[in-house]
């Protein structure tokens, strides 16, 4: 592609603050992390966004028609509109034009698109949403999947997904021996579900990973465990959970500082303070979940997303790539291939 930095394709049409939170965001992390961005949409509106914010941005816009709205089926809509911007976005990878897409869009559009366009890794089933939750120890994040792309799991898309986020918790997250664990009610081997009791055995048998064992809904956050798998749905409700607790305390810690001339001495004091907390809570900061399982890096982000969270989905973006992601999850299944036909 001619440049060593990463160039990510960024849906700029996708969004509840489409265009211009986008561009915003796209313009920053030019800027601070080094990568390059292609802005896909309607180019008289981005134009216009960019020529408010800088006299000389030279970034390249690849014009799209339309977008998948909220309200449609992924796939129908996706036919419907050949060139809706996530297509195009997803199309620019799929032609090496691009490392990476970054969509706020639907992201039911944004997984089939990726199906459609780029297709899976050698290996995997299904792919899944992993999102980055901070936890009670300072530095030390959780990865969660699946957090949406499968309502509903077999127990292997579970122990695919384990592997996948061993890789990236290694290799993006540093962590050197990633602990993997099996959301369930309870500890113990036998609890939990029919699909729940025969994934839990899969994992234990993975010699690829370093499973723990089961994790229980107050130990997501508690820093035991550096991967936890569990099924779209039930990843899903803890996300928006999670998501919805970290906004309260926020809220919380803002309405209990005093009041008046007190109150702006303490807040001065404790700036610093408060926005580490920020910072670990608030779920702008994480920029959105990385679709692992497609040939393709794609960040999916909150529709919500406003430009400090796309900033921050460019970043993981950026970081997927640098730590090629997908080469090593792709490596650990050739082994596995390769194994299983030395032993024929």
């Amino acid at each position: 592609m001619g440049s060593t930095r990463a160039r990510i394709a960024i849906d700029a049409m996708g969004g509840d603050f489409a265009p211009s939170e986008i561009v915003v965001g796209a313009l920053r992390a030019r800027e601070e992390l080094d990568v390059e961005v292609l802005l896909v949409g309607d180019v008289p509106q981005i134009e216009a966004i960019l020529n408010q914010h800088t006299s000389s941005h030279n970034i390249e816009i690849v014009p799209s028609e339309g977008t998948i709205e909220m309200h449609e089926e992924p796939l129908s809509g996706l036919k419907r509109k050949p060139k809706a911007s996530i297509n195009v976005a997803m199309d620019l990878v799929k032609q090496k034009r691009a490392d990476a897409v970054v969509s706020a869009g639907h992201s039911g559009a944004a997984m089939a698109a990726a199906l459609l366009r780029l297709g899976r890794l050698p290996g995997i089933d299904r792919p899944a949403i992993g999102a980055v939750f901070p936890t009670m120890i300072a530095g030390k994040p959780v990865l969660i999947l699946d957090v949406g792309a499968n309502v509903d799991s077999r127990p292997k898309f579970l122990d695919q997904f384990a592997v996948m986020g061993s890789v990236y918790s290694r290799y993006v997250l540093d962590v050197e021996n990633p602990k993997v664990g099996l959301l369930n009610i309870g500890e113990e081997e036998c609890k939990g579900n029919d699909m729940a009791i025969r994934a839990h055995q899969l994992l234990k048998e993975n010699p690829k990973i370093n499973f723990v064992g089961n994790a229980e809904g107050r130990d997501v956050l508690s820093g035991n465990f550096d991967v936890i798998v569990c099924d779209g749905f039930v990843g899903n409700v803890l996300l928006k959970f999670a998501e919805a607790v970290g906004e309260v305390m926020l809220n919380i810690v803002k309405e209990e500082l005093p009041q008046g001339l007190n109150g702006m001495l303490g807040t001065a004091i404790l700036k610093p303070n408060l926005k580490r907390i920020k910072q670990r809570m608030d779920h702008a900061e994480h920029g959105g979940g990385l679709l692992l399982g497609v040939a393709g890096i794609c960040i999916i982000s909150h529709g919500s997303s406003q430009a400090p969270s796309i900033f921050n989905a460019i970043r993981l973006a950026k970081e997927a790539v640098d730590h090629q992601v997908l080469e090593r999850i792709s490596s650990q299944y050739q082994k596995t291939a390769a194994q299983a036909a030395d032993g024929e």
